[in-house]
């Protein structure tokens, strides 16, 4: 999650940022205070002994990968040696990959999940760095607020993730490889303000690399799937980095089945490649799943494969690609025509057409005349 941090630092150095230069001054001054806890965690896992003043923030002295003191003064003295940290007159003890070990209350340990599969490395649940979900803006269609599980929210965590590998095998053996690959940490999510438990919301930052925000998935395969959609958006946002896929600029003004708001290009594009992944995920559970999953495979592959098929024309039609965008746009509607070859159910696929006609329609009684596309 450095990487948040390090974008904010140097957004804050551009006068351009419309914020006034006091502001940005002291808000860089207290963004550059974490930069000394990070040095004091890299000198502490590379077992270099030293003793500084580290600020906390909020009554919270944050040290990346090893946990968080809390404290009453704004200032502590953290000192390291044979293998000890010392915070004040608080011992604590590094534990190996990810977390520290002390008996104070006023400590908080990282916490990991296990890894996917055996051998695996574990997986940070990272509930503790300041800077690990985007601020809200307003008007943004935006994540839930940063979540900070207690011991029992934890294993609920564990109980859905404990199931996630055998659940992404089901969509294919390829899947289970990316996840290994690509996930770096967890960020947990508040739970979306209404949904009872049941909804849940999920997203990633271009600046975090290999990092996954989400609330709790309700069960593996949610977690699963969760987890196919969002590396779909961490592949493109690292794709387009490297090849430039089109040159569409920054409108919100087209129809994408799975948000109520109009979308740019490039959303729209990010979304329908994300949703593609999750048509052949589910696909791949209903043919090869087990029978008591299969219906419900079908119909989430139906809504997927049906919502891909309505953005994909603006995709394909538009002028703004570039060469390669255009080899990437074709290789998407091959994919979604390969994928017809297995078609669910006719009823679930006419419920299908039928959700995305009605949200069509709905969404373009809101556009204002000849806005919408």
């Amino acid at each position: 999650m450095l990487g948040p941090w390090a974008r904010r630092c140097l957004a804050a150095l551009d006068p351009r940022s419309g914020v006034p230069v006091d502001e940005r001054r002291r808000e860089l001054a207290r963004d550059l205070d974490y930069f000394s806890a990070v040095a004091a965690v890299a000198a502490a896992r590379a077992g270099i002994g030293f003793t500084t003043d580290l600020t906390a923030r909020d009554g919270l002295l944050v040290l990346p990968s090893l946990g968080a003191l809390r404290t009453a003064g704004p200032r502590v003295r953290v000192a390291y040696g044979q293998g000890r940290l010392t915070l004040d007159r608080t011992p604590v003890f590094l534990e190996h990959g990810s977390g520290a070990w002390s008996g104070s209350l006023a400590w908080t340990s990282a916490y990991a999940l296990p890894g996917l599969v055996p051998g695996a490395a574990p997986v940070p649940l990272d509930d503790l760095d300041p800077y690990r979900v985007p601020p809200r803006e307003p008007d943004q269609y935006a994540l839930s607020g940063p979540a900070a599980p207690d011991d029992a929210e934890r294993k609920r965590w564990l109980q859905s993730w404990t199931g996630t590998a055998a659940a992404l095998r089901t969509g294919g053996e390829g899947r289970l490889t990316e996840a290994l690959a690509l996930l770096r940490c967890l960020v947990p999510l508040e739970m979306p303000p209404g949904s009872a438990g049941r909804g849940s919301c999920s997203g990633t930052r271009r600046e975090a690399f290999g990092a996954l925000l989400s609330s709790l998935p309700a069960t593996p395969a949610a977690f699963a799937a969760t987890l196919v959609h969002e590396f779909q958006h961490t592949k493109l946002a690292a794709l387009s980095e490297l090849v430039e896929l089109h040159r569409a600029g920054p409108e919100a003004r087209y129809f994408a089945p799975w948000r109520p708001d109009p979308r740019p290009y490039d959303g729209l594009f990010q979304g329908a490649y994300s949703h593609l992944a999750l048509a052949d995920f589910f696909q791949r559970r209903a043919l090869g799943g087990e029978p008591a999953h299969s219906e419900s495979a079908w119909a989430e592959y139906a809504r997927y494969h049906a919502q891909v098929g309505a953005a994909l024309p603006a995709l394909v039609a538009s002028p703004d690609l570039t060469p390669a965008g255009r080899r990437f746009v074709d290789e998407m509607a091959a994919t979604h025509e390969r994928l017809a070859a297995h078609l669910a159910p006719s009823g679930h696929t006419a419920r299908a057409q039928a959700y995305v006609k009605a949200v069509r329609a709905l969404w373009t009684q809101r556009q204002p005349r000849g806005e919408s596309r």
